[in-house]
């Protein structure tokens, strides 16, 4: 059996077999060998995103740039539809490109399917982007998932029905073949674990597919009750309920009334504690951790959250996902909906909002103090609760609440500054528009500075670094003050130097170095540091530069603060590049690649691909040199960068000294086999290692680390039970990794799981 060729995208893992739906399969892929937009169009709860992402996983080997799911069920602003897509396809928004122009340049030359999903709350925004990217990108097709059709021209709807419903006196061997009780039937016995279609049980099983009206959702939540009832006992306590509301008779209901009635009929079975958590948890915006739950929805009930919790995702009614080895929930969109009317009926919104923005600004204000010490693992956290924090910074404006916004920007700071700089913008002035006290005033002014510096935006960056400086110094003594002074007038200063005004430049880093020295604050010293080594680069004063960097390095060592680190060690390691010290550049700049890699800052990782790419220029390695420097282009248009200033020479002189090695085609092949390098594999080449695990099984196999450990296993014949024993992970969790192996090896039983492993091993 050949290997498969690798899969791009991020399409998730079907957890479940998926059932039915060939006739809309067979429908779409037809469609798209002309149409470049499907949109899949349905009620909720019809199973349109697990039509799409099957249909992505299938058809994704057609497209050399992969298959790439944008979720935007949990972005609930407009203005962040571009950066949902952005995040999905692995860009980032870190400078002064606006999201836009960022992924339309990307998506330029690229061949690859795009499943944009849950679409209809954001449908005048992600029509706008759709209708952008189908213009600008030749190569791109979408599916997207909605409500209601996106109304962009050359748009193709398909309609997702219900699935096809039992005939009447359909013999068992006819039942077996019906879309709607093949879910029920696979779903029951997955939650049963011993669930079988009988003759004894087909009639109450066909009737009750009858009355959920083939719902996909509407099945999986009775087919999960077979746990404790038969489908005898489930059908008759479904139909109690759709008797009420057709006055006793077998009349159908409207769609989105059977589901509403089965959801009902699901919640009024929980406990009064599993019903209050329910409820509760529509109040976040995005995922969310056992800790989230019980610091915000965990009040008024005896129970442990976690077993209320835990009965929740056995009842199917919420769902768990791992995120870097945490375990995460969330809940379907259609079941938040229900959970929001829900927590209306109980009165309970305001009091629980209040609860949730409280227990956020905490949070965030808490680790503000450490977040430089502890950087990459506070942006791991800052990554999986963005958009709950998102959720908290939208009700401080709604809400007429600017000064804790500004307050939550300013703590969490450094996720705008690697993470998403334009975002950070937008929200600063909006929230800087609304008001807030003296204090929260300056934190914003300083942290739109800093945002600005980072764009290279002279023009914006020093208005907002004066309005930081006058709005500190009039608010007294205050202790958290002193530091955003310091720092806003060292920022201030490599805003000047930026503009070319050298004179205020060096009046600005006066005013700073006699705050800083007072003050005795480790960030502030080494933002006078940075400030003091960007501008000996702008003006090539290599010794000033080398010798406030030493001191910045040893400081953020002795600190354990990565992020200035880095910085330092960047600018020392380009001082000493410059100066053609070759020796003593390549560690400093490999410390600084493996920090910025490790807190996935892009603009960092860039820069210092390029940098080692002059370095292998300079050393003679043509060959990797040109790699080096095509894979900078790539990340640096994947941030929306521009070159710095001071790598504009080295980068011309590697250039030349490249192609006067490899020749001109030579060096254009290996610059251009560099631009296809993913991120991971030039992080490698740059650092002189191989690629690691996880980089390694990306370009080998579709598998993951624990997938492929879990194939090796069945190869060698054991059962699941065993693998669970061996790897210390349930027999449940081991059935589930078994199901994604053969949905993404496309194969159809363990024996063809091991066959693909002996031939992948040759």
């Amino acid at each position: 059996m050949a290997r498969p060729p690798r899969r791009l995208g991020n399409l998730p893992a079907e957890a479940t077999s998926f059932v039915g739906r060939r006739r809309e399969l067979t429908e779409v892929r037809k469609r798209l060998t002309e149409a470049r937009l499907i949109t899949l169009a349905g009620p909720g709860g019809v199973g349109k995103t697990r039509l799409a992402i099957r249909l992505a996983n299938t058809l994704g080997r057609a497209f050399t740039g992969g298959a790439w799911l944008v979720e935007l069920a949990e972005v609930r602003d407009s203005a962040l539809v571009g950066d949902a897509v952005m995040a999905a396809l692995d860009l980032r928004d870190q400078a002064a490109a606006t999201p836009s122009s960022v992924l339309l340049s990307y998506l330029r030359d690229k061949r690859l399917l795009l499943v944009v999903d849950n679409c209809e709350h954001l449908l005048a925004a992600t029509a706008g982007l759709v209708a952008d990217v189908l213009r600008a990108a030749p190569g791109v097709r979408v599916i997207a998932t909605s409500r209601e059709p996106l109304s962009v021209p050359g748009e193709h709807v398909v309609p997702v029905p219900s699935l096809d419903l039992p005939r009447a006196g359909l013999p068992l061997a006819g039942l077996r073949q019906n879309e709607a009780v093949m879910l029920f039937a696979a779903r029951a016995a997955a939650a049963s674990g011993a669930f079988e279609l009988t003759a004894a049980n087909q009639a109450a099983v066909a009737d009750l597919c009858r009355r959920l009206d083939g719902l996909p959702l509407a099945i999986e939540l009775a087919a999960v009750r077979t746990r404790v009832l038969s489908a005898e006992q489930i059908l008759g306590r479904l139909a109690d309920r759709f008797g009420l509301l057709t006055g006793g008779g077998r009349a159908a209901l409207p769609r989105h009334q059977t589901l509403r009635t089965t959801i009902d009929w699901s919640h009024d079975l929980l406990t009064a504690g599993e019903q209050a958590l329910l409820r509760r948890l529509c109040v976040f915006a995005g995922r969310f951790t056992l800790e989230d739950i019980e610091a915000v929805c965990a009040y008024g009930d005896d129970v442990s959250a976690l077993d209320l919790l835990s009965s929740l995702v056995d009842k199917s009614l919420v769902l768990k996902e791992d995120v870097r080895g945490l375990a995460c929930y969330r809940l379907h969109e259609t079941m938040r909906e229900y959970a929001v009317l829900r927590l209306r009926e109980a009165g309970e919104q305001e009091a629980l909002g209040r609860r949730y923005a409280g227990y956020y600004t905490a949070r965030c204000r808490r680790d503000a103090a450490t977040a430089r010490q502890r950087l990459a693992e506070w942006l791991d956290w800052m990554d999986l609760e963005i958009d709950n924090l998102r959720s908290v910074l939208r009700g401080c404006l709604t809400g007429g609440d600017p000064g804790r916004g500004l307050s939550l920007m300013y703590a969490i700071g450094y996720y705008w500054v690697t993470r998403a700089v334009n975002e950070g913008v937008r929200w600063l002035d909006e929230l800087l528009a609304s008001g807030g006290g003296p204090q929260e005033r300056a934190q914003g002014w300083f942290m739109r500075g800093f945002l600005a510096v980072l764009q290279s935006d002279a023009a914006a960056a020093r208005p907002a670094l004066d309005a930081a400086v006058t709005c500190a110094r009039e608010s007294g003594p205050a202790p958290a003050l002193g530091p955003v002074l310091a720092q806003s007038l060292s920022l201030a200063s490599i805003a000047a130097a930026m503009a070319g005004d050298r004179q205020a430049a060096d009046r600005l880093a006066g005013e700073a170095h006699v705050v800083t020295t007072g003050l005795g604050d480790d960030a502030a010293t080494l933002m006078f540091l940075q400030s003091r080594a960007l501008v000996g680069l702008f003006d090539g004063d290599l010794d000033v530069v080398r010798a406030v960097s030493a001191e910045g390095v040893r400081l953020g060592r002795a600190t354990g603060d990565l992020y200035s680190l880095d910085m330092m060690l960047v600018n020392l390691g380009a001082a000493t590049l410059i100066a053609g010290d070759f020796d003593e550049a390549e560690p400093l700049l490999t410390e600084a690649l493996r920090i910025a890699y490790r807190i996935d800052d892009r603009v960092g990782q860039y820069v210092l691909l390029d940098a080692l790419g002059c370095h292998a220029a300079g050393t003679g390695q043509a060959r990797r040199a040109a790699r080096l420097l095509g894979a900078a282009k790539t990340v640096r248009a994947g941030a929306g960068a521009s070159i710095l200033p001071y790598l504009a020479p080295l980068l011309a002189g590697a250039e030349e000294a490249g192609v006067a090695a490899l020749g001109a085609s030579g060096f254009a092949a290996e610059f251009a086999a560099g631009e296809r390098l993913s991120r991971d594999a030039a992080v490698a080449l740059a650092l002189g290692e191989p690629a690691p695990e996880s980089v390694a099984a990306a370009e080998e196999s579709p598998l993951g680390r624990r997938e492929a450990e879990v194939a090796r296993l069945v190869a060698d014949g054991l059962s699941n039970k065993q693998i669970g024993a061996r790897l210390f992970i349930s027999e449940h969790t081991v059935d589930s990794h078994v199901r994604s192996i053969l949905n993404k090896l496309g194969v159809n039983s363990r024996a063809q799981i091991a066959a693909w492993m002996a031939s992948s091993s040759q």
